[in-house]
């Protein structure tokens, strides 16, 4: 059975910004890396630094997060989106592609990130972020605004439903002109990061809305969604992606 048009755009754009076209090797500063190589496992499960693709979070999360968008979508669910840490931008540039395939023209997509990399760990609260140190890597985590910019304009995706939101998430996120989001991804490592993002923006999740944290499997922003959703009383069922990254549901 032929697909239909749009999602044959759908699924180029996932391949183009994960690399699968022309399979670009792992970074070797990557502090899990094995070879340099590329790995086919690993693009699709998000468990390498690409070289030049334009996100890291792999297929199987970015066919999640198409799963979130059509139900939010199909569910008149109200709000725009947001990622907290971005990186090269793909899986804001996904959710703005995603707007443009669905001809939605009222919602924005909001690309919060420092554009310096990971805060100074070295005295962080959290014990886990002191001992990790990705703020050691912001040689490969720090892209600058200018580039993700430049990344959203080789898609043709630059334009005025897209919003940028520079600075530490404690500064940039608390007066952030933002009314109401249908999903929130965050992708910010660390405890503070986590729990800036859930702190300022829980809030304006519209009922039925998505929480998606990228980093679960990390100790240190498990324990910051655990910490949030006990002192908040939220009891929705979190779900598993894959082996990194979970999701719920906001009922209420």
């Amino acid at each position: 059975m032929h697909k239909r048009p749009r999602d044959l755009y759908i699924d180029l754009l996932k391949r183009v910004l994960v690399n699968l076209i022309y399979e670009d090797e792992q970074d070797p500063r990557f502090p899990l890396a094995e070879g340099t190589e590329f790995d086919l496992a690993k693009r699709v499960s998000g468990t390498d630094w690409p070289t030049r693709a334009h996100t890291m979070v792999g297929m199987t999360r970015l066919d999640d997060l198409q799963r979130r968008i059509e139900s939010v979508l199909a569910d008149g669910v109200p709000g725009d989106f947001i990622e907290t840490g971005v990186w090269r931008g793909g899986a804001c540039i996904f959710m703005r592609g995603m707007l443009a395939a669905h001809q939605v023209s009222d919602r924005r997509v909001w690309v919060a990130d420092s554009f310096q990399g990971i805060p100074p760990t070295a005295e962080a609260a959290n014990p886990l972020d002191r001992w990790m140190r990705l703020d050691s890597f912001n040689d490969v985590l720090g892209v600058p605004e200018e580039t993700v910019r430049a990344n959203f304009a080789r898609y043709e995706l630059l334009d005025d439903q897209v919003a940028f939101l520079p600075g530490w998430f404690r500064d940039s996120l608390p007066d952030a002109p933002i009314e109401k989001l249908a999903i929130m991804r965050l992708d910010g490592d660390l405890y503070d990061s986590t729990m800036d993002a859930l702190t300022h923006l829980y809030d304006k999740l519209s009922v039925g809305g998505y929480v998606i944290i990228d980093d679960y499997s990390i100790g240190s922003c498990r324990k910051a969604v655990t910490e949030f959703r006990k002192r908040r009383g939220i009891e929705d069922a979190i779900v598993r992606i894959d082996p990194e990254s979970v999701y719920w549901r906001r009922t209420g």
